[in-house]
């Protein structure tokens, strides 16, 4: 008889030993900055932002996750307390591996590591970007970019996806780096571009793209 399959994702979507699924609703924390990190996460469905606080007090948003991705992998080989809180931004459905489990799966299941291994470049290459961004680039694009990144271009859907209204211009400008009034007055700049528009959510035309891509006159300084 043939030995059946591996399905990695059919892995992650099903209580098994060292697994546990939990829904959580939007505002709900998975897990806390300073808490002991003994398990790596993977988002099923719905949206998680990830943050971080400063000795001073002061939260940045430094990720939002999209289904399909892991999250909290830093328990793996690093420190054994969360360096960033995650919470749920809408209804969403997360397997949590303990780290025993996940490294047994990393080392007895080639599938299950090469699923991973896409996961750890995705999320590098993400990371260089970001660098990227806010170093060089003007709030305006980097709201762009962000937008973009929460509509998932990119991402082999195929069409980009509404943006919620759930996320919030303050969540966005977290995100970008900057305050709640500058997101405005670049997002009605971008509407009266033709570049968003408001319909139940946020719709992000191709065009963005392009004004992230090309060079651009900026409206104000880089911050």
């Amino acid at each position: 008889m043939a030995a059946t399959r591996f399905d990695p994702k059919a892995f992650l979507t099903k209580v098994g030993e060292g697994k546990t699924i939990t829904r959580y609703k939007p505002g709900e924390i998975i897990f806390k900055q300073g808490e002991p990190a003994g398990a790596v996460y993977y988002l099923q469905y719905g949206s998680i932002k990830e943050s971080v606080v400063s000795d001073q007090g002061r939260e940045a948003v430094v990720g939002m996750l999209e289904p399909g991705l892991f999250f909290g992998t830093a328990c793996l080989d690093g420190p054994a307390v969360r360096t960033s809180t995650a919470t749920a931004v809408k209804a969403s459905m997360v397997t949590a591996i303990t780290k025993e489990a996940m490294n047994a799966m990393l080392n007895g299941r080639l599938e299950f590591a090469q699923l991973f291994r896409v996961y750890q470049l995705h999320l590098t290459s993400r990371l260089e970007a970001d660098k990227i961004d806010l170093m060089f680039n003007s709030a305006e694009k980097r709201l762009a970019r962000v937008l973009l990144t929460l509509a998932r271009y990119g991402d082999g859907s195929g069409t980009p996806q509404k943006i919620g209204a759930n996320i919030s211009q303050e969540l966005i400008a977290e995100m970008v780096g900057t305050t709640r009034p500058r997101v405005n007055y670049f997002m009605i700049k971008f509407r009266k571009l033709g570049l968003i528009k408001y319909n139940g959510g946020i719709e992000v035309s191709p065009a963005l793209l392009s004004f992230v891509i090309n060079d651009v006159p900026k409206t104000e300084n880089a911050d």
